[in-house]
């Protein structure tokens, strides 16, 4: 390993906040992750199996997806760029930025980003760029790399960022985690009002329609492509599904293996520019940077992944080393950690630099069975480690990385182990050495040079091995147990073998449960008592102007009756009123979502910008689950829509939950039954 790496190690190892955040960090993770699997509506296993099995048709058939999603896009209204290089994609962002004579430019969270180094090229170029995604606005502050590519501020604490924000945004000091973000909201709420570009990335792109789909908590993701009149989406190549059903699998296991949640707040779907809210021109820059190279490797199945972290988590190695302790041969910064970062490292940024990162792994398998689309990412790590990162026809390379006492060593073992007598007999010499070394003891006391006598003694070796004791318990027992087990589930990785939950008969029940469970309020109303009970609500609460939705798309007489009580009512933006009124397509019982199209009569900013959202749901629009909202959603093709599930929250702050970030504080469901 590169002495950068080593030092990086030795540096997280001796820090007890680092420790101390990332064990916390993965056991909440974890914990949430197993508690939520257990509402899927199938199988976990099953899921993994159709997740699987979509990303590897999409790899297998790239060239006809891609084309089919590019052609979509490009009939929808996205100015489409394809980019080979990580040089060719900033420059295409540098040239639209310098089209439109952009200086601030307000970006949501994208690892591609970080993967072609664009802040700094737009910085050097002049650009105000700034996140606006709170943890990673945290880090950038602090002009660091993020730590994680979920929770980027995993490695500070909450005093840590008092006095960050005491430095740079003249806050008084303070640790109190809801002040921390309310001042983050008011700073970043005038970014994104201001901002001229707004910046992206893309979770998923739909094939068959040329949707992108974005997930999010905050908000910042919906303010970044709805409010700006530019719209720059960031995209990798691979991050496709073929359908609306596929991705519907990918919304089953993405939000709960990434954040443990059924569906993150926000789960925006964007087809077109949308002139009803503000955004008049789309991009979609398309970025290989390697990707296309990588699938015709042994490491093609690291393509598969869909970023959700989880084995970030599962990995004893990042678990005590963190983000920032995966880096180069001469010290340079990746931005994929983890397990399936140190197989893309050294795959897509040169195996030179890179493949050292596979060796940090004990290859106990928890980042597979953490996986949700079951990528085999032990194999992969030892495929790095064999130096197999190029094409089959490429020249082999034998133990790249290796230092000579290894790579004499397993020559010698490959010896030796491919001739049964000659192993039989190293077993059995093995055995008889290490009761003379250690005859007291089962362990043998290495000496600290090894570098393994550091902090851990070698086994003695059986003095039967294990062929002999097979034959002895052959002979002397029968054999009851079945020797393998069920693939239902999976005890060590702590993955639940539930069969599908029961749907609860009453939809209205079960949505308002799930949605009241997520921080929402839910009042049920027939539609002449409508009117009054949103007016009591609003003077309860002080509010005298609102924004709505245009009046066909709300019940009869809503708007008049508002307006007769002495309510502003107005459907263009503004990002002083309180309160926003709108309409859903539908919900979703199973998630507590509600789906909001978005269109020149619909604005989608109704629901964003106001502190309080309230919605109009009909009890007969509430769906059991997700694909039949999707099916909704294919059928009215609006601009853009958004899944809403509660008010917008975060927890990048010492994994501390707060409610109210950039979208609504509160959300509140009147359903006419």
């Amino acid at each position: 390993m590169s002495s950068p790496f080593r030092s990086k190690i030795r540096q997280a190892l001796a820090d007890p906040i680092l420790q101390l955040a990332l064990d916390n960090n993965a056991e909440r993770r974890n914990t949430a992750c197993r508690t939520v699997y257990l509402s899927l509506p199938e199988n976990l296993q099953a899921m993994r199996k159709k997740a699987h099995a979509i990303r590897a048709e999409v790899i297998a058939n790239f060239d006809r997806y891609l084309e089919e999603f590019i052609a979509n896009a490009q009939r929808n209204g996205f100015i489409v760029h394809r980019t080979q290089t990580a040089a060719q994609a900033v420059q295409i962002i540098l040239d639209i930025a310098a089209r439109h004579q952009a200086k601030r430019i307000a970006k949501s969270k994208s690892m591609v980003s970080e993967e072609i180094n664009l802040n700094p090229a737009l910085e050097q170029a002049g650009y105000e760029v700034i996140e606006t995604d709170l943890g990673e606005y945290i880090v950038q502050l602090r002009r660091e790399h993020p730590a994680h590519i979920i929770t980027p501020a995993v490695h500070l604490t909450r005093q840590q960022v008092g006095e960050l924000f005491h430095e740079k945004l003249g806050l008084p000091l303070t640790d109190d985690v809801p002040t921390l973000t309310a001042t983050a909201r008011r700073v970043l709420r005038e970014v994104f009002l201001t901002a001229d570009i707004g910046l992206s990335g893309v979770n998923f792109g739909v094939a068959e329609n040329g949707l992108i789909c974005l997930l999010t908590n905050e908000g910042n993701g919906r303010m970044v492509t709805t409010l700006p009149p530019v719209h720059i989406a960031l995209m990798g190549i691979e991050r496709l599904v073929p359908t609306l059903e596929d991705l519907a699998v990918m919304l089953y296991l993405l939000p709960r293996s990434a954040t443990g949640q059924k569906l993150t707040v926000y789960t925006s779907l964007i087809r077109s520019p949308n002139p009803g809210d503000g955004c008049q021109e789309r991009h979609l820059v398309l970025v290989d940077n390697g990707r296309l190279a990588l699938r015709n490797t042994p490491l093609k199945e690291a393509l598969y992944c869909i970023r959700c972290g989880a084995c970030f988590n599962a990995c004893p190695v990042f678990r005590e080393i963190g983000g920032h302790g995966y880096v180069g041969k001469s010290g340079q910064h990746t931005p994929y950690g983890g397990p399936i970062g140190s197989i893309l490292s050294g795959g897509l940024f040169g195996y030179e630099e890179f493949g050292h990162l596979a060796r940090a792994s004990s290859l106990c398998g928890a980042c597979r069975e953490a996986c949700p689309v079951d990528i085999d990412l032990p194999g992969l790590l030892l495929r790095v480690r064999a130096g197999k990162v190029g094409a089959p026809t490429s020249p082999k390379v034998h133990m790249p990385n290796a230092p000579a006492s290894l790579k004499l060593g397993i020559r010698l073992f490959s010896l030796i182990a491919t001739h049964p007598r000659m192993f039989y007999l190293a077993q059995k010499s093995a055995a008889l050495l290490s009761r003379l070394i250690s005859p007291a003891s089962s362990w043998l006391r290495l000496p600290s040079v090894t570098g393994w006598g550091v902090s851990k003694d070698f086994p003695r070796p059986a003095q039967k091995p294990f062929r002999q004791q097979w034959k002895e318990m052959h002979h002397n027992t029968s054999i009851s147990t079945p020797l393998l087990q069920s693939e239902e589930g999976d005890s060590r990785a702590g993955i639940p073998s539930a069969s599908q939950p029961t749907q609860p008969e009453n939809l209205t029940e079960w949505f308002a449960a799930e949605f009241t469970a997520l921080g929402g309020q839910f009042f049920v109303c027939r539609e002449d008592d409508l009117a009054q009970k949103i007016i009591a609500f609003l003077k309860e609460h002080q509010i005298s102007d609102v924004q709505t939705w245009h009046s066909r798309y709300l019940p009869k007489d809503l708007i008049p009756t508002l307006e007769q009580n002495g309510i502003q009512v107005t459907t263009q933006a503004n990002p002083s009123l309180q309160a926003g009124i709108t309409g859903v397509e539908c919900a979703i019982a199973e998630s507590g979502s509600l789906l909001l199209p978005g269109d020149a009569e619909r604005p989608l900013t109704a629901s964003l910008l106001p502190e309080i959202h309230l919605a109009i749901l009909r009890s007969q629009d509430i769906f059991p689950r997700l694909p039949e909202a999707l099916k909704r959603l294919k059928e009215i093709k609006p601009p853009a829509a958004v899944l809403v599930s509660g008010p917008s929250r975060t927890a990048d702050i010492e994994m501390t939950l707060t409610i109210g970030v950039h979208g609504p504080k509160q959300v509140v469901v009147f359903c006419l039954d």
